[in-house]
């Protein structure tokens, strides 16, 4: 059975605390602080590893997108703790999982207003989540579009066409690629008139992550 790429949002209450075991995963401030072993992550900012973790919310609370990865025939997330709530986002079961050495990343890719990314591919799957402005998606033969909060999963392998709407907009995502892409970008660009082109969009990594196995 595949391993699965999962997406919850926690949201904890003023000095709320929460417990997850051991698993790879990237957890991403999406409003308030959290510490996490001892340093403290405010809006934006995102903490990555592999081990059990205990985050613990300020005085203001926090919101938390939390990816992890783990074995198929894994039980569902267990998030347990004081003033804390977990909404499951999107689970995908990693079908097109390249082979090999693998690594996480977790990332923010950000576009001006009307900014696009041409049609492209990646080397491994991922779940994306649109942190603010809006975005069509079109793959498959179709088009979706998403506001702040959405998530959706991409392939990899399938070309992908992205189009911001008219404000800046952001998205914050998690892949899984071979560990021979860290730090190198995982795009390949399908039309060989775009590869020229300029490139609008913007970069921040927050976790390149080798992973060492995956936990049921």
């Amino acid at each position: 059975m595949p391993p699965k790429l999962r997406l919850y949002e926690d949201v904890l209450a003023s000095e709320g605390e929460a417990s997850l075991p051991a698993l790879p995963r990237m957890i991403f401030v999406a409003h308030g602080a959290v510490t996490i072993a001892d340093r403290t992550f405010r809006d934006g900012e995102a903490w990555s590893g592999e081990g059990a973790v205990a985050p613990r919310a300020g005085r203001e609370g926090a919101a938390l997108w939390r990816w992890e990865m783990a074995a198929g025939d894994a039980a569902a997330g267990s998030l347990t703790g004081r003033g804390v709530v977990c909404r499951e986002k999107l689970i995908a079961s990693l079908e097109t999982l390249p082979n090999g050495p693998l690594l996480l990343r977790g990332d923010s890719v950000a576009f001006p207003a009307g900014g696009c990314a041409y049609l492209h591919r990646h080397q491994g799957p991922g779940i994306r989540c649109l942190y603010e402005g809006a975005i069509r998606i079109d793959t498959h033969g179709r088009s979706t579009s998403y506001g702040p909060g959405c998530a959706w999963y991409e392939t990899g392998p399938d070309g992908v066409f992205a189009q911001a709407g008219d404000r800046p907009t952001r998205f914050i995502r998690t892949m899984i690629l071979p560990v021979a892409y860290m730090g190198k970008s995982s795009a390949e660009y399908l039309n060989e008139e775009d590869k020229a082109k300029p490139k609008v969009q913007q970069y921040k990594i927050f976790a390149d992550m080798p992973f060492s196995s995956l936990s049921s």
